[in-house]
């Protein structure tokens, strides 16, 4: 009997361990379902400022803020080329960190457009043509970035920084010409609007730096109508672009927000500024500003690019 019972006791153990780790996947897996924080794929962090203080954190947004919405009135930007880069050096996967930017670019291209359509320098057929591209765009933008490995964002973003650099250097805007508009014009700035609404929804960025000189180079418009035009547009195709990226847990949305008030308020002063200065200067500054973000970029490719990782970067 004794024999019986210590059997009985040895058999009915690892039922009871099978029990007690089944039960603790499940309450593992009901803080996971529960849990409403942005989640990664493996790649790269999810978690902001990790190990920082959090007032350092906060100063830092704020900064980005008041740095992107002052680039994105003085060029017409959304200020993703600055608010990606801000928040992968603060810790947060190049994924997330288009998804976030996409979502702090919404408050400030209302401040941007309002600004610029009081000069009357806003077409907003062209808007509304390039806004219907960008929303279907941005839609297949985002779905692209919850696959695409994260060295491939990498050098996507540098390959985008590059174009948009020789843009500003080969072509001088006018200030005086408007889009004249067609039955083709129309067509093409909806398909301009689709693949920039593409590369916007990927890399985090509201597609001015793209909109802005294509505007100008292709269809002739002046660089304050490109940069208004550019804001108007960008504004529906990056609300739908958080929508999706928010359904997949890829936005950090309070910090968005953080730094994209900042930025509304000041991107007035950065439309302000872009009135005092010529064309020619405009584009020689923002040409200048890339090539900066540009050598960053690309020593963070670099970094994470198996072959050249090895070659260029030391252990």
């Amino acid at each position: 009997m004794v024999l019986g019972m210590k059997s009985s006791r040895a058999e009915g153990a690892p039922q009871s361990n099978v029990a007690d780790v089944s039960e603790a996947k499940n309450v593992t897996n009901d803080k996971n379902v529960k849990n409403d924080k942005p989640v990664d794929n493996g790649e790269g962090s999810s978690t902001l400022g990790e190990g920082r203080p959090a007032s350092h954190v906060w100063m830092m947004l704020i900064g980005v803020g008041i740095l992107s919405g002052f680039l994105s009135g003085l060029f017409g930007i959304g200020g993703g080329t600055v608010i990606v880069p801000a928040l992968v050096f603060l810790g947060l996967s190049q994924r997330h960190a288009a998804a976030t930017s996409l979502a702090a670019i919404i408050p400030t291209s209302i401040t941007g457009v309002i600004s610029y359509a009081t000069g009357n320098d806003v077409d907003w057929i062209a808007a509304l043509l390039l806004a219907c591209g960008l929303v279907v765009g941005s839609q297949i933008g985002s779905w692209l970035l919850a696959r695409l490995p994260e060295v491939v964002l990498r050098w996507v973003f540098v390959v985008f920084l590059v174009f948009v650099i020789t843009s500003q250097i080969v072509f001088t805007p006018s200030r005086d010409h408007t889009i004249h508009m067609t039955v083709i014009t129309g067509v093409l700035l909806a398909l301009l609007g689709v693949g920039i609404g593409t590369l916007a929804g990927l890399l985090g960025i509201g597609g001015g730096a793209v909109m802005v000189p294509a505007l100008s180079v292709l269809f002739g418009a002046s660089d304050l109508i490109a940069r208004g035009t550019s804001l108007l547009a960008m504004f529906p195709s990056s609300i739908a672009g958080t929508i999706a990226n928010t359904k997949r847990k890829l936005v950090h949305l309070r910090n968005g927000l953080t730094i994209g008030i900042t930025a509304a308020i000041i991107a007035p002063l950065g439309t302000l500024a872009a009135g005092a200065v010529s064309p020619r200067m405009g584009a020689n500054l923002f040409a200048l500003y890339l090539c900066v973000l540009l050598v960053r970029s690309l020593w963070t490719a670099v970094k994470i690019t198996p072959g050249l990782r090895e070659r260029f970067v030391r252990k």
